[in-house]
């Protein structure tokens, strides 16, 4: 599935223009696609459904729902409606778990994602993250890639304490251990950040099907060739250097292709945001649109189940 499109928000006395590209795919191992994702103004997340557990497909879906519900299309949102969302959405995949005579298979589902809010008549317009699990949120200024989101796993707190390197956490036994995650428990805590909105920003949110087949640099070179573009283009772009051929047209398109080529051990779940705020009389946005089975499939667990 794949989301492409421009949006904006008219503000008083401003502006707030998005453009944006999502895609979602399974990969070449899973059978089924189990992360889910959002791309429309005010908010863009992912979802990735916990492999091997109750309905993971149904837990990101269900994310996916309760957002929508919550969140009225085309209007800065709040912080408070957002955290709302995600408790909301904690509560329904917990409805998911099933009990039969073997104990709870639990469902649950990581979640990333930013969204555009109004912080207050004191604050003004934010941009707020927000992370739960080990999918990520990340910042691009046109040459730095910039992880936001702190990864809910056992490797990374492993990592914090300086027990192991993060390159021992990439292939350590527990990397698929995530220690927070929408389902698994009665209360859900969400990290959260709030960013000034002013001027331009670019977000890069993904699943970790992402993540564990290309690293920050291939990721960051990406970004780069489309710099000074729209976020997605009619034109292909090359990408034989990242080991695939002329394949995609959108910067979530690329990075989707990349992971499969490296592997595609895990589903891909890319949206790639480019937003701006500003004065009326300097934004111009025209044009509006919406618009296998093997043995090493990686599997994400919460700790304890």
């Amino acid at each position: 599935m794949a989301v492409n499109g421009r949006s904006e928000i008219v503000l008083p006395g401003a502006t707030a223009s998005f453009v944006f590209s999502a895609r979602t795919d399974v990969g070449k191992v899973r059978k089924v696609n189990e992360d889910s994702l959002m791309a429309q103004s005010p908010v863009f997340l992912v979802a990735d459904g916990m492999g091997g557990h109750a309905q993971g497909d149904v837990a990101s879906q269900t994310v996916v729902r309760v957002f929508d519900e919550h969140i009225e299309q085309n209007t800065p949102s709040t912080p408070e409606r957002i955290l709302d969302a995600i408790h909301s959405s904690n509560d329904a995949v917990r409805d998911l778990s099933a009990v039969d005579d073997y104990g709870t298979a639990v469902s649950g589902t990581t979640l990333a994602g930013v969204a555009f809010v109004d912080a207050g008549d004191d604050v003004g317009f934010h941009w707020m993250a927000f992370n739960i699990g080990d999918s990520r949120v990340y910042t691009w200024d046109g040459r730095t890639l910039t992880q936001l989101s702190v990864d809910h796993s056992a490797v990374q707190e492993m990592v914090d304490a300086g027990l192991i390197t993060a390159a021992d956490a990439e292939k350590h036994p527990e990397r698929n251990v995530i220690t927070r995650a929408i389902g698994a428990d009665e209360f859900v805590d969400a990290d959260v950040w709030l960013l000034p909105a002013a001027g331009r920003h670019s977000f890069l949110i993904c699943s970790d099907g992402l993540t564990k087949e290309l690293d920050t640099a291939d990721i960051a070179r990406v970004l780069a060739e489309h710099q000074g573009g729209p976020g997605f283009s009619d034109e292909p772009v090359e990408g034989a250097e990242l080991g695939f051929g002329d394949v995609g047209h959108t910067v979530a398109d690329v990075l989707v292709e990349a992971a499969i080529a490296h592997g595609g051990h895990d589903n891909v779940s890319v949206v790639f945001i480019e937003a701006t705020l500003g004065p009326i009389e300097d934004l111009d946005l025209t044009g509006v649109t919406h618009e296998r089975s093997r043995d090493d499939v990686e599997n994400t667990n919460p700790r304890g189940l």
